[in-house]
């Protein structure tokens, strides 16, 4: 059975001779690079690209197509190299962006037509015109996949920046494998489109801190939910020191024509030498909420980062004791009298040190991110803001919508209570999959079924209320499929609100009805697109966006609504057509492979704590955590009644 991969997640790979294929939804460059076990690309000779297709172990594909195959022998990969990643790049003079082309599919299977090992589907792509689809990598003598995803807007030459290579090269390399597609200008005018980087937003160094200036690559922007992994990792240094590993608050791009309005300052240290008091909104942007956005991002980056550095020193720290403690052993000298116990205890206290260094460096950091969190938190605006905040009781319908929306907290067992708000950008690219089975999880095994499935209804209906409620009130219209009436009691503040476009349908009738209408809306909604002409829709087809709720699929589906509700995860997000899920994937087990690009189309959420989810700089497994109205508040209820009140006072 192939392994359906997430984003961040890897599988193993037990065969030596494999291949890559590649299924993309438009004509693309495919690439293979090889990278250092710290996932560096060092020299000319790292690329294997339509010009140069053969590298020890690794045969790439030809030219351009949507089709590709690689051929891999990993036992013929050089034994300094330690990830092979396969790229996908746009070629000059087509599509601008992934965003804008059908997602793509990587696969590992067996070599020569042999059955698939492991697939990932690339979603959640945007402006990006370069991306680091997977890659194979050695962990302890064996081989693994893992799903990466990691996308560059500023293309191939950005892509090998950031792997390490100088500037200048990345480009002349990029450009060299572009020409093989591409007229010789159209290659050179797109890398000569890479900006001049940028410094660190939120942490100037003074000139007398300041190292010398170096070229760097832009970083890759996350544009929803779960971002881009694949970021090298940390190194030790030469003189054996342990490693290190810097990291800076993420750039962002502009978003308007507009010149942005200028972060606040932060006010000055309270001593000589600390860092600065931390500033609600102290990141770039052109709105408020915009600032905070980014500036959550940048506590997102840096709070990975400094757990990787310091997880990175502990394991630098023990793998030295470890060398030590055996040459200790395999000296004869330490075999007599009290020698041997010396140098163990010198090993060992060695290894003591280097860990409480670390642990200092992570201590401070941890401080100056509570710091931070302690008050951008009261500050965010209602779509990002926890159930529980006071921003609530005084908010009022806005006339338009956010620019993103908290689907609940991440957090590290390193500092559990320091938690990162999850936010995602509307309009959303991808549906919800609120997963109430328990198979996986630890803390849902140790969960009552009834239980979880009622916690997995209300988190969804949380959901739609914070959609509803920070959007003008026409935005939104709400449709429900609950089959056996199961979700009846989560779903009785809408009902009672009268907030939805028609009571939850029930049965397999209603399940057909809910379906075809909305599938119709696509399909004309499609068709206007396409006509030019997206205002000529017939009178009974309603122009507000769709959040479709479906809970306890597949209960109530036939084959032909299954496909109908694949068809909308697909299609409908391009036109306004929102699918939240509640379901148990062990449950729709019998339809087979038919449904797994329905879940791979998805972004799983838990309502229970769950580490699923991976950051895109260093691949660490974070808890997700949902958030919920507080046990006995009203805060949803009175949200609720704001939004019916809006409708009733627009409407004609």
């Amino acid at each position: 059975m192939t392994a359906e991969l997430v984003r961040g997640q890897n599988h193993p790979v037990s065969q030596s001779r494999v291949e890559i294929r590649v299924s993309a939804g438009t004509p693309v460059l495919a690439l293979a690079s090889l990278a250092d076990e710290q996932g560096r690309l060092a020299g000319t000779g790292v690329l294997a690209h339509p010009g140069a297709r053969s590298l020890p172990g690794v045969h790439a594909p030809a030219d351009l197509a949507d089709r590709h195959t690689f051929a891999v022998d990993l036992d013929a990969v050089a034994a300094d190299v330690h990830r092979v990643g396969v790229l996908l790049v746009l070629p000059p003079g087509g599509p601008v962006r992934f965003g804008a082309v059908p997602v793509s599919y990587v696969a590992v299977a067996a070599a020569d037509g042999g059955t698939e090992i492991a697939g990932y589907t690339l979603t959640g792509l945007d402006v990006e015109t370069a991306v680091i689809a997977l890659e194979l990598y050695r962990r302890q003598g064996a081989w693994k996949v893992r799903a990466v995803g990691q996308g560059y807007a500023d293309g191939l030459g950005a892509l090998l920046a950031d792997g390490g290579m100088p500037v200048p090269a990345a480009r002349e390399l990029a450009a060299t494998a572009l020409r093989t597609v591409a007229p010789a200008k159209e290659a050179d005018v797109t890398l000569a489109a890479m900006p001049t980087p940028v410094g660190d937003l939120r942490a100037p160094q003074t000139p007398a801190q300041a190292p010398a200036p170096a070229p760097e690559p832009p970083d890759p922007i996350p544009v929803s939910g779960v971002p881009y992994a694949g970021a090298p990792g940390p190194a030790p240094a030469g003189d054996g020191s342990p490693p290190t590993i810097s990291y800076t608050h993420p750039r962002r791009r502009r978003t308007s024509s507009e010149p942005p309005e200028p972060a606040p300052r932060a006010a000055a240290a309270a001593e000589p030498g600390q860092p600065p008091r931390p500033v609600a909104g102290d990141a770039s942007g052109w709105s408020m909420d915009e600032r905070l956005y980014n500036q959550v991002w940048g506590m997102f980056e840096d709070l990975a980062r400094t757990v990787a550095a310091y997880r990175s020193a502990v394991e630098f720290a023990d793998s030295r004791m470890d060398r030590e403690l055996d040459d200790a052993l395999s000296d004869p000298r330490h075999r007599i009298g009290g020698s041997g116990n010396a140098a163990r205890d010198t090993a060992r206290a060695r290894r003591e040190e280097l860990v409480a260094q670390a642990q200092a460096v992570l201590d401070r950091d941890l401080v100056q991110l509570i710091a931070e969190a302690e008050v951008v938190e009261p500050a965010l605006p209602v779509s990002y803001a926890r159930w529980d905040n006071p921003v609530w009781h005084g908010h009022r319908t806005p006339e338009e919508g956010p620019l993103a929306l908290r689907l609940g907290d991440l957090h590290l067992p390193e500092r559990p209570d320091l938690r990162i708000p999850m936010l995602v950008r509307v309009p959303l690219e991808r549906g919800l999959w609120i997963d109430n089975g328990r198979t996986g999880s630890e803390a849902a095994m140790a969960m009552d079924t009834d239980r979880l499935r009622r916690a997995a209804m209300d988190m969804a209906v949380a959901h739609a209320v914070r959609l509803l409620a920070v959007h003008p009130a026409d935005r939104f219209s709400v449709h429900v499929i609950d089959a056996a009436g199961a979700g009846a009691a989560s779903l009785a503040p809408l009902v009672r609100a009268g907030v939805l476009a028609a009571p939850p349908a029930a049965g397999a009738a209603g399940v057909t009805r809910t379906l075809a209408e909305l599938t119709r809306r696509v399909d004309l909604v499609q068709m206007a697109l396409k006509a030019g002409a997206p205002e000529d829709l017939p009178p009974d087809v309603d122009t507000a966006d769709q959040l479709l709720i479906v809970h306890d699929f597949p209960h109530g589906f036939d084959d032909r609504a299954v496909t109908q509700l694949r068809y909308l995860a697909d299609e409908g997000a391009a036109v306004g057509v929102h699918l939240l899920m509640v379901a148990d994937r062990d449950e729709a087990s019998a339809y087979g492979p038919l449904l797994d690009p329905l879940w791979r189309s998805l972004m799983r959420l838990s309502p229970v704590p769950d580490n699923h989810l991976a950051d895109p700089w260093v691949h660490h497994a974070w808890t997700f955590e949902p958030d919920l109205p507080p046990q006995g508040s009203r805060v949803l209820d009175q949200a609720l009644d704001r939004v019916a009140e809006a409708r009733r006072t627009t409407r004609p």
